[in-house]
């Protein structure tokens, strides 16, 4: 168990750390006039993260020690192909919630 001064100096040291990151962005750039090259990159942010965050549950889940689990592998391909066919993101997040839980459901 941690005791309250150390979780209290992590919590204060990663809130700062926080701010920091941010303020760098829009405090210190947030008035200048960014390069389109850059712009352009950024522009693809967005859709990065959810993948990013999405793929190492589905490739390695650690619910089953990173062993092939169908329901996931499922749910990942059925948000894939009705976020590829209809290009819109919630029909494709709650389609693959649903794959995911029916094949819970069916599998056990």
């Amino acid at each position: 168990m941690i005791d309250r001064t150390s979780l209290w100096i992590v919590i204060i040291g990663l809130g700062l750390g926080s701010f920091f990151l941010r303020f760098v962005f829009t405090g210190l750039v947030g008035n200048k006039q960014m390069p389109a090259w850059l712009l352009r990159h950024l522009r693809y942010t967005a859709v990065a993260i959810l993948p990013a965050l999405v793929a190492p549950q589905v490739l390695w889940p650690s619910g089953t020690d990173g062993q092939f689990d169908l329901p996931r592998v499922t749910a990942a391909v059925v948000t894939l192909g009705v976020g590829l066919v209809t290009k819109n993101v919630l029909a494709a997040i709650l389609s693959g919630a649903a794959a995911l839980y029916g094949m819970l459901y069916l599998v056990g």
